[in-house]
């Protein structure tokens, strides 16, 4: 049986929470099929998306996580013993390819990793390996075949696990709106907030509350960064981005009285199978064909006032084929934010997530109610459509709009975006025009 054990010096820990705040949305993208693991605690119907490198291009609610690098460097490297080609090329195969993110990367405390020929002995030495040392239990393993396995079939496995705390606790903060959602749960700083909570922040850029960069200090030597600002396609790009920003940074680093900031919670559990790289031969350098069957990959991820905690697995099992050839500075996390992991002094993070939609993220909060003003009536959305016949003439049309959650306190005012043209419906009823399908609102005045 052929084995490698994670062997790497002890290196410091960092995390990056890096929150991007712009339109960007990417909804051409593929997305693989995504399963969510049942744990107490963590929303488990989240839609969130998982890439594989930091260079894949993302959509808005992504996360990435090193674990399944950390597997494919084991198979590039030690097994297959050259690049992974597919008969036809995925541009996630040639980014994996790469090998960006490595052990040198994450420190040997946080990380377990073995490879080996499937059998029970080996899912029992895993299972042994990552209680002793996580005192964890593994949500895949049980995914795979064990018996009956091919003596040239490989598995390989990886385990990250990571807790941290901030050196002060965050005050709680009163429930906010987060986009189109409110009663979203916050922490951070306001003015009641104790000047040493504030010195475990460390401002990195500033131009204003739409852009920016902070740093939260913990107990432990991880780092926890907020950005907003950031129109990059790809987590790399994103972090790179920020590091600059950084050097060209000229003004004050100090979290002065003034400043106020706001962080939503964050908590989820997600389960990935990487269908597409499965069933797709390829060769190693002897020449022999293999295929992947099945790869998997988990990421669990909270962030609260107190701290955080993320534990991440990827497995992966292959198949012999045959042989072939000054201002007050309002740092708001208040819309969508990617997040980064990394170990302080390296040079690229371990883990990575871009969230839009609050709701995947969190428990018990509300859509806000869209509503709009006409003839000094509010008209609440019913969430219905209508297909009547109409004319081509508009009633009225929204000339104006107040923020999600707020009510209208003028005629053709909405508290949405868009100057979207109406016309009367029914008695105590208005259809607006959104997207080109007619929304009905109606009123109880």
């Amino acid at each position: 049986m052929i084995r490698m054990n994670n062997k790497i010096g002890k290196i410091v820990v960092a995390i990056i929470l890096i929150v991007i705040i712009s339109c960007v949305v990417y909804f051409g993208i593929k997305y693989g099929t995504t399963q969510n693991l049942p744990k107490e605690g963590s929303i488990t119907n989240s839609n969130i998306h998982i890439v594989t490198s930091l260079e894949d291009e993302i959509s808005d609610n992504t996360a990435w996580c090193g674990t399944f690098n950390l597997i494919w460097n084991d198979l590039k490297n030690d097994l297959v013993k050259q690049d992974i080609v597919f008969a036809l090329q995925l541009k996630m195969v040639e980014n994996l390819n790469k090998g960006t993110f490595n052990t040198s990367h994450i420190s040997e405390d946080s990380y377990y990793k073995v490879y080996g020929h499937p059998n029970k002995i080996l899912k029992e030495e895993i299972e042994k390996a990552i209680k002793e040392k996580f005192n964890e239990t593994s949500d895949i393993l049980d995914n795979f075949e064990w018996e009956d396995r091919n003596s040239d079939d490989y598995f390989l496995y990886a385990m990250l696990k990571k807790e941290f705390k901030f050196q002060c606790v965050f005050t709680e903060l009163e429930n906010g709106t987060f986009g189109k959602y409110n009663n979203v749960k916050y922490f951070g700083i306001n003015t009641d907030t104790d000047e040493q909570v504030r010195n475990q922040v460390i401002v990195l850029y500033y131009n204003s509350k739409e852009d920016f960069a902070i740093k939260l200090l913990t107990k432990s030597n991880d780092e926890v960064i907020i950005a907003k600002g950031n129109n990059s396609n790809t987590f790399g790009e994103m972090y790179d981005n920020i590091r600059q920003r950084t050097k060209e940074y000229n003004g004050s680093p100090s979290f002065s009285k003034k400043d106020i900031l706001k962080i939503p919670n964050i908590s989820f559990d997600l389960k990935k199978e990487f269908e597409e790289l499965e069933n797709k031969p390829f060769r190693f350098s002897s020449g022999a064909e293999y295929f992947i069957d099945k790869a998997l990959q988990t990421i669990k991820f909270n962030l609260d006032k107190e701290g955080g905690k993320i534990k991440s697995e990827a497995g992966m099992s292959t198949k012999l084929a045959g042989i072939i050839p000054s201002e007050t500075r309002e740092f708001l996390v208040d819309d969508t934010f990617t997040i980064f992991l990394k170990e302080k002094d390296k040079d690229l993070p371990y883990f990575a997530s871009k969230i839009s939609d609050i709701s995947q993220v969190q428990n018990e909060i509300q859509e806000n109610e869209r509503i709009v003003m006409v003839n000094g009536k509010l008209y609440y959305d019913t969430g219905r459509t209508s297909n009547e016949l109409r004319c081509g003439m508009m009633d009225g049309n929204i000339t104006s709009n107040v923020n999600s959650g707020e009510i209208p306190t003028e005629n053709n005012q909405a508290n949405f975006e868009g100057n979207y043209g109406y016309q009367y419906g029914k008695e105590n009823a208005i259809e607006v025009n959104i997207d080109d399908k007619w929304y009905v609102f109606e009123t109880n005045e």
